[in-house]
This record gives C-alpha cells, structure tokens and sequence, in this order.
C-alpha cells in the first residue's frame, strides 16, 4: 500500500517533524509540503536534517491529488485553512488535524467532516474508520496515559494534582520572550495554572470512561530548560493496593505498543526521539502517584498523528515509528 499524502503548514516544529517521519514511512509517498513563507525553498532549507532525504521544495500550492492531508497549522489556522480551501479537496480525502479546533465535542464537526479525538489508547476502534482525526495536545496525552486506567475501573472520584513540565518546542517555532535562549536557559517558571487549554480535553477523556465524574484535574505546568519532551508528575488519593493499581495498568495498556510500565524511575531522555510513553506507577501511602513521560513533538504532537494514521490505512500502528531514544 502507497499512502499519498500532503502536508500543509511544514516550515514548523510539528510540520517538520511530521514530514521527516513520512519520508522514511515505507508506505508513504510525500507529494507536497506547503508552506507560504518558505514557497520554492527546498526543504532542506529550513529543515537541514533533510538534507540528502529529498530534493522536493515547499510549495505554496494546493495538490488535492492525495489521500490524507497533515494539518501542521497553529490553534485556530487549521479552521481559516478549510474554510478557504475545502472545496478543492476531494470528498474522500482524509485529514489528521494537529491543532486544537477540533478537539472538543461542541467543536468536532466542520463543513459536515466530523473528526474523532485521536488518542489511540482511548478510541483505537472509532480511528480504523474515522475519515478526519483531531490529534490530542501534547501535555493532554501526557496527562492522559497517566489517569486513562484509574478512569476505566471508575477510581478517579476526588481532586487529581498535576504538575507537568514541557521543554521549549511545545511554544512553537514563533518567537516569544519565554522562548528565547537568553531566558528559557538555567531557568524554570509555572504558566497557566489551573487554566491551561489542554484540561478541557484531558477531562473530556476521563469522562469518556466514566461519564457520571466531573473530573476535577488541577493542573500546574512549568516551562522547562531543554527543547523536548514532557515530564509530568499526577497524584491522587487511592485505596487500592500497589499490585492492583500495577496490574490495572498492565492490563489497560497490554494492546498499546507505545506505552510502557517502566519498573525504574522515569526520565525525559528514555523518550525524546520515541513515540513512547513510559509511566511509573508508584503508591506511597494513601497517595498513587503516576510519572508520565513522553516526546512533545512525537508522541505529543507529529508520531501520534502518524499512528493515527498507519490505523485509518489498515497498517500496524508501529510502521515506521520504531525510533531509537537519545538515551544519553
């Protein structure tokens, strides 16, 4: 099977990502990047890594000759795209959107496409068919493999503490002041405390599984000193006992190739450059605290979409993502 696929909005982080992920994808051929700022450019260009991978250049040109389509746009892009352009794709294209505008329920269905949530772990079934997929946040996928279990045996009944940290990728490739080299090094700080856009979806999720909770998630993220991956730490009140909360997860995650029980303490290296997601299970107490780590830009963003979809294609959810970790 040869997958013809398009990729609009790749000059970025995650349009980066995703492109190089689908150039040695042994089903994929990459028919187009778009991107209008870097139109004629090569890839390599912006890209430098790709240098000697392709000789194809951006385009600012729509090629509606495909069969999935890679939305790489920033929060909100994604929408003014297809409101533009939708009516030069054919009517099976498919679409894996990486931004948030279709994430949530009042919001999954635009121009008669509905997209379904795209944390395989949650709706590996609904995926196979689906025809448009909205791929989870980074910090929501985090969060969400460390809590998708205890939601599934209804265990989640009182306040979830999160504290997560995120190295400096997940802002994008636009220039902030949080981001720049001068500020982000030998330096951490909290933002958006409580109120961070990806709660909306982590309790959405939770409530998938158990719908009479009202998921009560408080949620502290931190920028971090480094350029990738997210550490985050969830802690809760449980009964259960260690062997029980450890065989749940085991049993909930036994078909997810990418997510592991690690029987060490997890860190963000065993990850980057990985669609893995590794979680420690540990109870002190009366407290469960569960150590979430994952690639923001792979598992969190761009080899979570390319999961999604060797699923849409019938192909197994591994090709092409058995990546090597930086280890050191």
């Amino acid at each position: 099977m040869r997958i013809k696929v398009g990729i609009i909005g790749g000059a970025g982080y995650t349009g980066g990502e995703t492109l190089r992920l689908l150039l040695l994808h042994p089903n994929v051929e990459l028919v187009f990047v778009h991107s209008k700022s870097q139109a004629g450019k090569p890839l390599y260009a912006v890209h430098n890594d790709c240098l000697g991978l392709t000789d194809l250049k951006f385009t600012d040109k729509l090629n509606a000759n495909v069969d999935l389509l890679f939305l790489c746009l920033g929060h909100g892009e994604a929408k003014k795209w297809l409101t533009a352009n939708s009516q030069q794709l054919k009517a099976s294209t498919r679409i894996i959107d990486l931004s948030q505008d279709f994430r949530h329920k009042e919001s999954n269905t635009f121009q008669k496409r509905e997209f379904v949530y795209g944390l395989p772990e949650l709706n590996k079934s609904v995926i196979k068919k689906a025809q448009n997929i909205a791929n989870p946040g980074c910090f929501a996928t985090c969060i969400q493999l460390a809590l998708l279990p205890l939601a599934d045996e209804h265990q989640i009944t009182g306040e979830v503490h999160v504290s997560a940290i995120t190295g400096s990728t997940g802002a994008g490739q636009s220039l902030s002041e949080t981001s720049h080299f001068s500020w982000r090094q030998n330096n951490i700080s909290p933002y958006k405390v409580f109120e961070h856009q990806h709660l909306k979806e982590i309790n959405e999720s939770l409530e998938q599984l158990h719908p009479s909770a009202k998921s009560n998630v408080k949620f502290v993220p931190y920028r971090g000193p480094f350029t990738r991956g997210i550490l985050a730490t969830v802690y809760l009140k449980l009964a259960n006992s260690q062997q029980l909360i450890a065989n749940s997860y085991k049993e909930f995650y036994k078909t997810s190739p990418f997510v592991h029980i690690a029987p060490f303490e997890v860190d963000v290296k065993q990850v980057v450059n990985t669609n893995n997601c590794f979680l420690s299970v540990n109870k002190i107490g009366t407290e469960l605290a569960v150590v979430s780590a994952i690639d923001n830009l792979l598992k969190g963003a761009a080899g979570q979409a390319v999961q999604n979809m060797n699923l849409m294609f019938g192909l197994p959810e591994t090709t092409g993502l058995k990546l090597k970790a930086v280890a050191f």
